[in-house]
């Protein structure tokens, strides 16, 4: 049957009178030059800083940096070889964010928050921006809730507080990571949520880090963010920005997170070689003259919140890595300037079987006691100074300790044993109950007839004990938080008993 001439134009003019088609502007531009993990664009007119970027034909995206005259310096965000010149790219209108919230707890993602841990996608709850504007004054309030590590020498000597950002600065192989892995595992059934960001380390490094926290039971509470050696230095150099905004995700809905960067040192060193690469001037030691703010805007978002804005916090332990004890290299000072005190391994200490190797002299907390229960501050009061002088006398002492005075030798034989009291094996962190009672007992005389070299072993039978005979004194530690009279006598008296009764 043949159709008619004015039923077709009835169709054409109805199909055209519902057309509802929407013109939409798509910027694109045009790769002018690729390599080492950069890449030169033009065209890309509206694009913002920051702004996340997609080369469709090879399938990764990019993050635009450089916002020049006529182009765009971006670094890529994955495998870049098979960009070439010539491929289009795209502008997404999307500033560069990653997914947060509960979800991503116990797994291990990658710098743009994608799993990596091969146990399927992540249910995110939402997504946040990587950079954002830190808290200003009046949206903190004072760090005064400690951080328990779970390490003595670190909870007596240099407190932790939630909300301050504590540096942890050593040579290569003196415990850092340690410390760090320690604190994570000591936060097992508490409220504090942890993110471990490690950055240009080798995979089989990361694989055991997540190994052992798994062992312990330490995935439970924790988010892993790797940027390993084998990843471009682009992701080596977004990766603490994203765990950062992993963490803020916690502190603004009022709960408390810890986050460690592993290392600084090798995210500064990518820095610059994205920076030298985008042509950016080299400055002092071959680093941008920005790498200073590189650091101290990632630092600065370590806060604890105001009540009003729901008292969450996050605290930082940053960790760099330093060259022959030099402290006041580049990196080194501008992360000490950032930070709320340093925590200083010293590898003479760490060779000498002193673990954790900590310096008493140049470790320091700017926060204090304030970051410390009343209980701790009450047996750890004297203990840094008291040690601080036994390194200065044992200096003076290793000609021979015949010509020294009853008192000098008295503060030498302390010295060892509360030294002894402070070494403590790796992923073995205290209570704080345990942390209380052996610094009483090392500080009010009681291992004085102790032989040094026995020091650890009559520690250990203590604990078993005071945990067998008194978990009554322990239980009370734990929920007063304070050394009352009443409970010093019958610590006191518990210590006299296990030193009548029980024979190391």
């Amino acid at each position: 049957m043949a159709v008619r001439g004015e039923e077709i134009s009835r169709i054409l003019q109805a199909q055209i009178a519902n057309f509802s088609e929407t013109v939409t502007a798509q910027n694109v531009g045009t790769v002018v030059e690729v390599g080492d993990g950069i890449a030169r664009i033009w065209g890309l007119s509206n694009c913002m800083a920051s702004e996340l970027l997609e080369f469709p034909k090879a399938g990764v995206r990019g993050l635009a940096m450089n916002l020049e005259e006529d182009t765009v310096g971006a670094i890529i965000l994955g495998p870049y070889t098979q960009i070439a010149e010539g491929d289009e790219v795209y502008s997404t209108g999307r500033i560069i964010e990653v997914p947060v919230g509960d979800a991503l707890i116990g797994r291990v993602v990658n710098a743009l928050g994608d799993p990596i841990d091969g146990k399927g996608p992540i249910a995110a709850e939402g997504t946040r921006p990587v950079e954002r504007i830190a808290p200003g004054v009046i949206e903190r309030q004072q760090v005064n809730v400690p951080v328990q590590t779970g390490i003595k020498a670190i909870d007596a000597m240099i407190p932790i507080g939630r909300g301050q950002r504590e540096l942890i600065i050593g040579d290569r192989q003196t415990g850092k990571t340690a410390i760090a892995l320690d604190t994570i595992i000591n936060q097992k059934g508490g409220d504090l949520i942890c993110i471990y960001v490690a950055i240009g380390q080798r995979q089989s490094t990361v694989a055991e880090v997540v190994n052992t926290l798994e062992q312990y039971g330490a995935m439970e509470h924790t988010i892993v963010v790797a940027a390993t050696a084998s990843d471009p230095a682009p992701m080596q150099y977004l990766a603490p920005y994203a765990g950062c905004a992993m963490g803020e995700h916690f502190m603004e809905t009022g709960r408390d997170a810890l986050i460690v960067y592993d290392d600084l040192s090798k995210h500064a060193a990518a820095y610059r070689q994205v920076s030298l690469l985008l042509r950016r001037p080299a400055g002092r030691e071959a680093y941008p003259g920005d790498v200073f703010y590189l650091h101290s805007r990632l630092l600065e978002r370590a806060a604890r919140l105001s009540n009003e804005r729901g008292g969450g916090s996050l605290t930082a332990l940053p960790i760099i890595e330093t060259q022959a004890n030099d402290v006041s290299a580049y990196i080194p000072t501008n992360v000490i300037s950032i930070t709320d005190g340093q925590i200083y391994l010293e590898p003479d200490l760490f060779y000498q079987g002193i673990r954790p190797a900590l310096n008493v002299g140049i470790s320091v907390s700017r926060v204090g006691g304030n970051a410390q229960t009343r209980a701790m501050r009450q047996v750890a009061g004297k203990l840094r100074l008291d040690l601080a002088q036994f390194r200065s006398l044992a200096a003076f002492a290793q000609l021979g300790t015949e010509s020294l005075d009853r008192a000098t030798r008295a503060q030498l034989e302390l010295g060892l044993r509360l030294q002894e009291i402070l070494k403590q094996p790796q992923y073995h962190p205290y209570r704080l109950d345990q942390q209380v009672m052996i610094l009483f007992a090392g500080t009010q005389g009681y291992l004085n007839d102790v032989p040094v070299s026995k020091v650890s072993a009559w520690e250990a039978e203590f604990h078993r004990f005071m945990a067998s005979a008194h978990p009554e004194i322990g239980e009370e530690i734990m929920r007063e938080k304070r050394l009352s009279d009443e409970l010093i006598a019958k610590l006191r008296a518990a210590i006299e008993e296990f030193k009548r009764t029980v024979a190391v």
